[in-house]
């Protein structure tokens, strides 16, 4: 579920650098942040989701930047063959209720290649931090999207709502909102591509990491089942998703398959999130033991690190919550159940597309269960599926090593 349980990794390697364009850039992209004023007379345009409301450049590398990057990060730089210049985006969409919202995205794109691209969806993993978001921080979160732009492609990676620069609070494993805001990224990002001189050809290539795993896998049948006409889906390759809380990831937090870092992490952003949009509990009191239950919250309000929520909260999952809340996850029903279930249908579906899971032994975040759970799921819709078990690595290496692997499978499909 996290791009982040590993908080020693590298010291967050390559910083938070955020190397801007040149000037000239600058000015080019100065109208694309406001609105055209109608004319006298004239009606002004409603707004709508996926609108476009501001492009700030926030990156620039040359192919030897983006390979001492990626070097960062121990990743394979072989497909690298062009630099690329990388673009926050704001955007309108909606918010869980289909209230209007905006939320903010990254738009990255190779500086050379094809003139008109096809656009890779990569939607990013478990963050608390709203500042760690792809369209704010040059870290981790950035390793699919460059892979991807440096081999020629642009990728959009929204950054989710409540995430990045969008306001509120971020609706963690909240499946149709997360969906929604991607297909509008993908909106935003073909406006912007336009106007900066790359077009889209419309072939879209989904992939995401754990949290995004699943995002990936609804976002491909959101495309598929029409959601917006100018996109047709390629291909979908997810890596390391939590396709199956029900019947995987929430039993692996009790039977040893899910680390306790992790496992306190995600149980706690899970219920404060999912209680906004259920009702789960009233009083924190009755999820989470005490003194935790007087912190969680405000803890997991978007503006603090991961490390600092993981210091204040307890240090495992039978101490973090409650007898009876822990007896309700062991055996779910009702509004727990329900929460479960409404993240559980991602691969409940038969793409007509080709799709390759990848997924670790070694991951103790999110099991390989998880992938085994859903590839069983589409081959009994007739879907022909591959997993790909990558091993004795960690959550977060299991990324590290299947981004450039994903990149040959599209240019395979491409081909």
């Amino acid at each position: 579920m996290t791009d982040e349980t590993r908080t020693s990794q590298g010291e967050r390697a390559g910083g938070r650098t955020r190397k801007g364009l040149a000037a000239a850039a600058a000015l080019l992209l100065a109208g694309l942040a406001v609105a055209p004023v109608a004319a006298a007379g004239e009606r002004t345009p409603q707004p709508r989701r996926g609108d476009l409301v501001a492009v700030t450049p926030v990156a620039g590398r040359d192919a030897g930047q983006v390979r001492s990057f990626l070097a960062g990060w121990d990743v394979d730089a072989d497909g690298v063959r062009y630099g690329l210049r990388a673009y926050r985006l704001t955007y309108r969409t909606v918010d869980p209720y289909g209230g209007p919202t905006t939320a903010t995205g990254l738009l990255t794109l190779p500086t050379g290649g094809r003139h008109r691209l096809d656009l890779v969806s990569d939607t990013h993993g478990t963050m608390v931090d709203r500042d760690y978001a792809p369209s704010v921080s040059e870290d981790f979160g950035r390793v699919p999207s460059y892979v991807n732009a440096a081999a020629g492609r642009a990728v959009a990676a929204p950054d989710y709502l409540g995430l990045g620069r969008g306001p509120g609070p971020h609706p963690y494993l909240d499946t149709a909102s997360s969906v929604t805001a991607s297909v509008d990224m993908l909106r935003a990002a073909r406006t912007a591509a336009e106007r900066l001189g790359r077009p889209l050809t419309g072939e879209v290539y989904a992939t995401g990491f754990s949290q995004g795993g699943q995002v990936a896998m609804a976002l491909g049948r959101a495309l598929e089942e029409g959601a917006d006409r100018h996109f047709r889906l390629a291909a979908l390759a997810p890596v390391s998703g939590p396709y199956d809380l029900e019947g995987q990831e929430m039993p692996a937090l009790f039977d040893g398959r899910v680390n306790d870092t992790s496992g306190v992490l995600y149980i706690a952003y899970w219920l404060v999130a999912q209680n906004r949009l259920h009702p789960l509990y009233k009083d924190p009191s009755e999820a989470f033991r005490a003194p935790w239950a007087s912190r969680v919250e405000s803890l997991l309000d978007g503006s603090h690190e991961q490390e600092e929520v993981v210091r204040g909260l307890a240090p495992s999952v039978a101490q973090l919550l409650t007898p009876a809340f822990l007896e309700r996850l062991r055996h779910p029903s009702g509004a727990v159940l329900d929460a479960m279930r409404t993240a559980d249908h991602t691969c409940d579906w038969k793409p007509d597309v080709p799709v390759r899971l990848y997924a670790a032994a070694g991951d103790t975040d999110v099991p390989l269960g998880n992938a085994r759970a859903c590839a069983r799921t589409l081959a009994g819709q007739g879907a022909r599926v591959r997993v790909v078990d990558q091993g004795a690595v960690d959550h977060f290496g299991s990324v590290l090593v299947s981004a450039p692997q994903v990149v040959r499978f599209f240019d395979g499909v491409r081909r």
